[in-house]
């Protein structure tokens, strides 16, 4: 995910000093520590509180923001939600790999139904929430979804993302050996990568499939866009409205 994230900023061109990477805290949240960009690494869940402010501040920035499940849909619900309802122009990469990893193995709002987690020793008996569907809506404008193992398109993903004008949220499906493979039969991470293979279906391929082939199995692509007002430039419109109406008073 790190290697694809790279090479999307590279190949779109983007100059360091022009962007942001912002997170929270969690596994995903260690990845501004690697990159040599304007970065922050803020407190857990608040990572798009950080991000707007910045893009307000800051609005001729790229400001990308990368979360994991807990983050962005536990704490940070609150924050996902309201961020996508603006449409400020930030991307969201949220990282799933379906619990609280860095923590111990607690489940989080996406942990599939049935799956052992320490918090959940027999079985999580929560329904997980569909992070695009999520995103959707909400309000966000571009919606999608990649996986680790899908490495050529997740590249691709994460350049429309960052291209896209308004909020964008890309979930990213990737593994946590440790504190949710184990548990759950999966006894090596190459297991893990080939259950994506087989469950993360391109969203064309997905939509060939009669209903009884698509159960357990999601769509990975583009899910979801569409053209709408940015926040910042409702804003900064505003602002200079209300200066033209000044000096008319003037």
């Amino acid at each position: 995910v790190f290697k694809s994230l790279l090479r999307a900023v590279d190949s779109l061109k983007i100059p360091k000093d022009d962007i942001a990477l912002v997170s929270g805290i969690g596994c995903a949240s260690r990845l501004p520590g690697y990159v040599d960009w304007n970065t922050l690494h803020t407190t857990h869940g608040r990572a798009l509180p950080f991000a707007t402010g910045l893009k307000m501040a800051r609005p001729d920035k790229k400001v990308l923001v990368v979360s994991g499940d807990g983050d962005a849909t536990a704490i940070g619900g609150n924050h996902f939600i309201h961020s996508c309802r603006r449409n400020i122009d930030i991307t969201v990469i949220v990282l799933n790999n379906f619990i609280y990893g860095m923590t111990g193995g607690q489940h989080s709002p996406t942990t599939p139904m049935g799956h052992i987690a320490t918090t959940m020793p027999y079985g999580n008996v929560d329904p997980g929430f569909n992070i695009p569907e999520l995103a959707k809506g909400a309000g966000a404008t571009w919606v999608g979804r990649g996986t680790a193992y899908h490495v050529p398109a997740l590249d691709k993903l994460i350049i429309e993302a960052i291209q896209h004008k308004g909020l964008s949220v890309l979930e990213i499906i990737n593994a946590c050996p440790t504190t949710h493979g184990r548990r759950n039969k999966f006894k090596s991470p190459t297991d893990m990568l080939l259950w994506m293979k087989d469950n993360f279906l391109p969203i064309t391929a997905f939509g060939k499939l009669p209903p009884e082939k698509t159960a357990g199995k999601s769509p990975t692509g583009v899910l979801f866009k569409r053209e709408a007002p940015e926040f910042c430039e409702i804003y900064y419109g505003m602002v200079e409205r209300l200066k033209k109406q000044r000096e008319k008073g003037a």
